[in-house]
């Protein structure tokens, strides 16, 4: 009862403050309801990637890959820090200089219509089958272990009822809260629940240490909890992976930088929180100091999964490692604070997708495509009604996972990202030869998209990574993929190059002069990830 009271108390302290702030916005133009009006400062941008960015499917899915494979899957979050760098350097001036809403609007203007929409429909297939129901999955997840869902009575008999009922109940309130409140809400949602997630994560990995140590230890507490994590396996702590397993060291400069680059630098739930900056400097800082958060991410992303093993040991699935120990460790005030917390980053991630998921349907369908002249109520109408479609495809897909991880695959997070390499992989190669290679065609980047999303369709899912006889890793697979594509739109290009190279124009919507420190930041954090791995790699060795 205490936990509930809790639960309830900080979820309602949230959602006021966040009304309290918006309460006099202007939520009828598209500015104002997709980009917050372009007013977002620094910290709430930092703090609204890293909620966005910070849901149950890495919570759960991340710390159920280290209950099982140890710290070397830290580089799905420490080798993220090299991505956003490269978002603030080299992404945001070209995004802010174009004063574009969507990522398939700047590749509208680089290269067509047709390339603009046919990115918006993978981008809208993207969020409604690869990340929304993925959210409300693994937030089912932890609320049923949390709460003990499954025990009531009401479900008896019912196996998956839980799920069903959980799945359905985060989709409602997450849909209300976004569609009807915008950008700028979950911004300020974001930032608060930020706060109580950085308090209650790096809570979890304390406690654990602790109970390690009194359990496992003869009651050393934390000293004695370190020590054993140090003594007991010190493989696991090592983030060095070999060959065999599941992140070896090797996919760390292929398919592991492209994927992370896709998600921070081109994806749109993402991005589009950096599109709201005041300017291109508040941005760079806001992005810069998501980088440098993201380094601390293995303290709570990674630790408490190998904590959890030491603990659980083989008793528990690697996907219900991390409620588990939550459930454990945190007595009943603070687990109701908690749960609160996570519900809030439940929403914040499946919010932000939807109001994302609208933008893209509004300004790039909608007004490009069905009705050029539609009015901002209109885009802001037709947006939310979209929205309400897509809530309700990610709550019908969402309980669906169980299936495809019955299929093989590592986990709860290797699958996402399995299914992720067939969207994101195209879209970032048209995005970066759009960047940086100034002849590239319309048509050229329309058959690399073809080509690279039947290229992991057949080879990566169907074939199960397996390259003409040879089985890869998925990452090198994926690596592979890239440089094929973009090898098609070089020679394309060359073959039949843009008359007059591509000149992006400054459109003047944001003072898009960059923040004096933002490279030296950068540098520093690119030393910090080294020393990381240098540090850490003797563990195990």
């Amino acid at each position: 009862m205490i936990q509930i009271l809790a639960f309830l108390i900080f979820t309602g302290l949230v959602g006021f403050f966040s009304w309290r702030a918006t309460r006099k916005d202007n939520q009828n133009t598209s500015t104002g309801y997709f980009l917050a009006g372009r007013s977002l400062p620094w910290i709430v941008v930092g703090g609204s990637l890293l909620l966005t960015n910070l849901s149950t499917e890495q919570l759960v899915g991340l710390n159920g890959l280290a209950f099982a494979h140890g710290m070397q899957v830290m580089a799905w979050e420490v080798w993220s820090s090299i991505a956003i760098v490269l978002m603030a350097l080299v992404f945001l001036p070209k995004y802010l200089k174009g004063g574009v809403a969507t990522v398939s609007l700047f590749l509208e203007r680089r290269y067509s219509k047709a390339v603009g929409a046919t990115v918006s429909i993978l981008l809208l297939l993207s969020l409604l089958t690869n990340l929304l129901p993925f959210v409300l999955y693994s937030g089912a997840l932890f609320m049923i272990k949390v709460f003990g869902i499954a025990d009531f009575g009401i479900f008896n008999g019912h196996e998956s009822a839980p799920l069903w009922v959980t799945v359905i109940a985060l989709g409602l309130v997450g849909s209300i809260y976004a569609i009807f409140g915008g950008l700028k809400a979950v911004a300020i949602s974001d930032t608060l629940n930020g706060i109580g997630l950085l308090i209650g994560g790096l809570l979890i990995p304390i406690l654990g240490i602790i109970a390690v140590g009194n359990e496992l230890a003869g009651g050393g507490g934390f000293g004695g909890g370190v020590s054993y994590l140090l003594e007991n396996h010190p493989e696991r702590l090592s983030p060095i992976g070999k060959e065999d397993e599941n992140i070896p060291f090797s996919t760390l400069f292929t398919g592991m930088l492209l994927i992370t680059t896709y998600y921070w630098c081109t994806n749109q739930a993402i991005v589009q929180r950096t599109f709201a900056s005041k300017s291109l400097a508040q941005g760079q800082k806001g992005v810069l100091f998501a980088a440098g958060m993201k380094l601390l991410g293995p303290l709570y992303l990674v630790l408490p999964g190998i904590i959890a093993w030491h603990i659980f040991g083989e008793t528990i699935e690697g996907d219900d490692s991390y409620g588990a120990l939550v459930d454990k460790v945190l007595p009943a005030p603070l687990l109701g604070f908690f749960a609160a917390v996570i519900f809030g980053a439940i929403l914040s991630s499946f919010n932000s997708s939807l109001n994302s998921a609208a933008t893209l349907f509004s300004i790039d369908i909608y007004k490009g495509l069905i009705k050029p002249d539609a009015s901002d109520q209109q885009l802001v109408r037709a947006g939310k009604i979209f929205g309400i479609f897509i809530a309700i495809g990610a709550i019908i897909l969402a309980p669906m996972i169980d299936v495809l991880k019955a299929k093989g695959f590592d986990g709860l997070f290797d699958l996402m990202k399995n299914l992720a390499a067939l969207y994101n992989i195209p879209l970032l190669a048209v995005v970066l030869m759009g960047i940086f290679h100034k002849r590239v065609t319309s048509k050229g980047a329309l058959m690399a998209i073809g080509f690279g999303f039947a290229f992991w369709g057949y080879f990566g899912l169907i074939r199960e990574n397996n390259l003409l006889g040879y089985e890869m890793h998925w990452l090198h697979l994926a690596a592979i993929n890239f440089v094929i594509i973009s090898l098609i739109m070089i020679v394309q290009a060359k073959i039949s190059p843009r008359e007059e190279a591509y000149v992006q124009s400054y459109t003047n919507d944001v003072d898009i002069t960059p923040w004096k420190w933002a490279k030296a930041c950068g540098i520093i954090i690119l030393i910090l990830i080294a020393l990381m791995y240098f540090g850490m790699s003797f563990f195990g060795s």
